[in-house]
């Protein structure tokens, strides 16, 4: 089947060895091999280049990854919906950016799960700009994002405001001196970027540029150092005295929105699912 033949095409795009692969998929390192050969002969083109010691994607493997990982999910999507024994039970498709999930998402999947037993979830992972896509073209049915689209067929909801503190691995640093020791930045967005810039205008470049929270997190707690993170998910090692608030600092804010389709069948379901964020800010 087609399908794994992508999936086999994944795993050696993600490993870059044959050998590898075959032992991440539980087959041998030739049924690998002559799955990429049937791939390529189905699609005409050459997805790996071969001629050097270590292998390559040939740009038109870097191409089909987006696309395979697409039909895997859209295939997800279809087997779940299409098997699913309850009658009565319902899909939820949701997709966010990666930080909204570490941020805030799990915890209000656990609250659907707990209060929506008839709703089946399936959950996936893209760029602010698939977001926008995939709600217009109806493969996902909600989506999590910080800067929403302004289009007329979606309804765009506010269900949180996060709080970013300065936070070091170093007790007793002083705002004032914009001296920031080995300063992770982490990307919040283009209003969260730009506010940092004007008010750290005069501080050294950042030594790091991490795009997720928790990795950011987890480096300075190894590595030593500062960042900009989401209050909930610094508030354990606060208390814990493994990292320090800095307390003059600025903090800055930043918006979750949920968007869906307004004509979306699914609409009073969303609509009930997003009751479960909490009142309150975070």
């Amino acid at each position: 089947m087609k399908i794994e033949l992508l999936r086999t095409f994944l795993e050696v795009s993600r490993t870059l060895h044959f050998r590898l692969a075959s032992e991440s998929l539980f087959i041998t390192q030739s049924a690998v091999s002559a799955r990429i050969k049937l791939l390529e002969d189905d699609l005409g083109v050459l997805l790996f280049d071969r001629r050097q010691k270590h292998l390559k994607l040939t740009p038109e493997g870097h191409r089909l990854i987006k696309h395979a990982n697409e039909i895997l999910f859209m295939w997800q999507k279809a087997k779940q919906d299409v098997g699913m024994t309850d009658q009565n039970a319902l899909q939820l498709v949701i997709g966010s950016i990666m930080s909204i999930w570490d941020i805030i998402l799990q915890n209000w999947l656990q609250k659907i799960h707990h209060n929506m037993e008839d709703i089946s979830l399936l959950t996936n992972t893209y760029s602010p700009l698939e977001l926008r896509k995939t709600v217009l073209n109806g493969v996902i049915d909600i989506a999590f994002l910080f800067e929403p689209p302004f289009v007329e067929e979606l309804v765009t909801e506010k269900v949180a405001t996060i709080p970013l503190h300065l936070v070091s691995s170093e007790p007793g640093f002083n705002i004032t001196e914009q001296n920031l020791n080995n300063y992770v930045m982490v990307d919040y967005g283009a209003s969260v970027n730009a506010q940092h810039m004007r008010e750290f205008k005069n501080s050294p470049p950042a030594k790091h540029f991490i795009d997720q929270p928790r990795v950011a997190l987890e480096y300075i707690l190894e590595a030593g150092g500062s960042a900009y993170l989401p209050r909930q998910m610094v508030f354990e090692h606060l208390q814990n005295k493994k990292l320090y608030l800095i307390e003059d600092a600025p903090v800055y804010f930043r918006e979750v929105f949920a968007i869906y389709l307004s004509k979306s069948h699914k609409a009073k379901v969303i609509a009930q699912a997003i009751q479960y964020f909490p009142d309150v800010d975070f």
